[in-house]
C-alpha cells in the first residue's frame, strides 16, 4: 500500500470527514440499489456494504489495474444482440478510471465485442485500450480463457481487480439462463472461469440474480424473491458484490464513491461522468452495436424498459452527493 493510501485509510477511520464520506457512499448504494420492479430489495440488503468495500479496495491499492468484463447476449431478441445494460456502465467506468490514471482492460466475448467496442469509443476513450475477446465456440473458448489468464500474469503491472458488469453466469446445473429462464449457454463464452483466479480481486455488479457474483447471496433468497430464481440463480461468487436496480448504475455508483475516497481523482473522474455522455453511449450502441433493451427485446433508447430520463435522474442524484 502506498503512503497516500495508508494516510487516506487512517483518516477515513478516525475523522468526522471520513464518516461523512462513508455515509455518502451508503446513500449512493441505496440510490443505485432502487428496485425497479424485479423484487431485488432482499438481494440489495444481503449485499449491503459492497459498494464501499469495492471502492476502498481500488482507492487503497498501491497499483490498481482494472479489467472490466461485460456483455449479455440475447439470442431471442429481435434482432439477436447484446443488451444495453452492461456496455454503458463498462464504458463509463473504463473512461473514468483511465482519466484518473488507472490502466484498464476490457473483456467480452465474440458475440458482444462490437457493441462493447462502440460503447467504449462513444465514452470518449481516445487511447488504445486493450480488448480481450473470448470466442463463444465451445471448441475454443476454454483454451482462450486459460491463455488470457496466462497473459494477465505476464503483464508488467498485474491485474489487481476484475469487475463484471451485467455478465450472465451458470446456475446450479451449469446452464446459463436469461431472466426468463431460457438457456443461453451456447451464446455465452465461459468468462466466469476468470473469477477463479486467486491473485485478482473479483467484483460482481448485477441486478437480477443470474449475473456473475450472485453466488455470494444464499440461493434461497434469490429463489424466494426473483421470478424463475430457482432456475437462474448464478452460483459464481466473488470478493465483493454490488446489486443495483440496473447494472449500469453500479458503474456510476463506483466512480462516484471513488471520487469521494480519492479527492486527487475527483476532477478527472467527474469530467466525463454525466448524462450527456451516458446518452451518447446508449444512442451509439443502439444505432451501431447493435444493442437491444433487455426487457423489450428490441432496439430502443432505453435500458431495462426504463426511459433514458430515469437513468439520467439516477446519474444526477448520485453525482450531486460529491
Amino acid at each position: 500500500m502506498n503512503e497516500f493510501s495508508m494516510k487516506m485509510g487512517e483518516r477515513l477511520a478516525v475523522t468526522g470527514k471520513g464518516q461523512e464520506i462513508i455515509h455518502k457512499i451508503t446513500q449512493l448504494e441505496s440510490i443505485c440499489g432502487q428496485d425497479v420492479g424485479r423484487g431485488i430489495q432482499p438481494l440489495v440488503e444481503a449485499t449491503r456494504g459492497g459498494l464501499l468495500k469495492t471502492a476502498r479496495s481500488i482507492a487503497q491499492h498501491p497499483a490498481p489495474h482494472v479489467a472490466i468484463m461485460t456483455g449479455f447476449f440475447l439470442p431471442y431478441g429481435n434482432p439477436p444482440a447484446p443488451e444495453t445494460d452492461g456496455p454503458i456502465g463498462c464504458a463509463l467506468l473504463a473512461a473514468g478510471l483511465l482519466r484518473a490514471g488507472i490502466p484498464v482492460r476490457i473483456i467480452t466475448d465474440s458475440l458482444c465485442f462490437r457493441t462493447v467496442k462502440v460503447a467504449v469509443q462513444a465514452a470518449g476513450i481516445t487511447a488504445e485500450i486493450p480488448f480481450d475477446i473470448v470466442p463463444v465456440e465451445t471448441t475454443k473458448n476454454q483454451q482462450a480463457v486459460s491463455s488470457l489468464l496466462s497473459l494477465w500474469e505476464s503483464l508488467e503491472t498485474p491485474i489487481s481487480h476484475l469487475i463484471s458488469i451485467e455478465r450472465p453466469g451458470p446456475s446450479h446445473d451449469g446452464i446459463v439462463r436469461n431472466m426468463r429462464g431460457q438457456d443461453i449457454t451456447a451464446y455465452t463464452a465461459p468468462l466466469h472461469l476468470l473469477f477463479a483466479s486467486k491473485n485478482i480481486i473479483t467484483v460482481g455488479i448485477g441486478d437480477g440474480g443470474n449475473e456473475l457474483g450472485m453466488g455470494n447471496i444464499p440461493q434461497d433468497i434469490i429463489r424466494q424473491h426473483i421470478r424463475h430464481g430457482a432456475k437462474i440463480a448464478c452460483i459464481v461468487s466473488c470478493d465483493y458484490l454490488i446489486v443495483c436496480g440496473v447494472s449500469n448504475w453500479g458503474a456510476t455508483g463506483l466512480l462516484t464513491a471513488l471520487s469521494l475516497l480519492r479527492p486527487d481523482w475527483k476532477l478527472a473522474i467527474l469530467s466525463g461522468l454525466n448524462s450527456e455522455t451516458e446518452f451518447y453511449i446508449l444512442e451509439s450502441i443502439v444505432k451501431h452495436g447493435p444493442a437491444i433493451d433487455g426487457i423489450k427485446g428490441v432496439p430502443s433508447l432505453s435500458v431495462d424498459n426504463l426511459p433514458f430520463e430515469y437513468h439520467a435522474q439516477i446519474m444526477k442524484v448520485a453525482t450531486q452527493l460529491i
